[in-house]
């Protein structure tokens, strides 16, 4: 299968599928997928974006050796909402490696502190965040003490999510 091809020629769930499906496990063609998904082509970085979410999902292995270029994806004020949307999707199914502990933690914090991001983004940055914040009380009270801010921002999901982690 030509991943490009694949990712090219629709946008779909189905298609999406197809591609997680042709990856699996294998690390070679999750290497291929990864560098399409940080390549300079808008379109196919997009499409890539959920594939790689999807395949991390089900095999958490695979980023391993993908980290650096994942956080980097997260920093990118250029980045499409899709790729970060996906990013921070795909990192609450990982174990973060304590050296980049606190960079993932302050990009998701911007994120989920950043009212004009779109809601999903903040609810995947403020579980990633909590995820790496929970044995620190002084973090867990610096997301709370945002999480009240601009309720009238809050979705329904979101505030779910809020009430989850913090139960308010």
């Amino acid at each position: 299968m030509n991943i490009e091809r694949e990712l090219l020629a629709e946008h779909s769930k189905t298609q999406t599928a197809k591609v997680v499906d042709y990856v699996g496990d294998d690390p070679a063609k999750f290497a291929e997928l990864m560098r399409l998904f940080v390549g300079p082509n808008y379109r196919i970085s997009q499409r890539a974006a959920w594939a790689v979410s999807n395949c991390i999902e089900h095999h958490p292995e695979l980023v391993k050796p993908h980290y650096g270029t994942l956080f980097k994806q997260l920093e990118r004020e250029d980045a499409h909402v899709a790729v970060k949307r996906n990013v921070v999707r795909l990192l609450q199914f990982v174990e973060i490696p304590k050296r980049y502990e606190g960079r993932v933690f302050d990009a998701c914090y911007n994120l989920f502190a950043d009212v004009t991001e779109p809601i999903a983004v903040r609810c995947f940055s403020l579980t990633v965040a909590v995820n790496i914040a929970k044995d620190s009380p002084e973090l867990m009270a610096e997301l709370k003490s945002v999480a009240e801010n601009h309720p009238e921002k809050m979705s329904a999901g979101f505030r779910s999510r809020v009430k989850r982690h913090f139960g308010i």
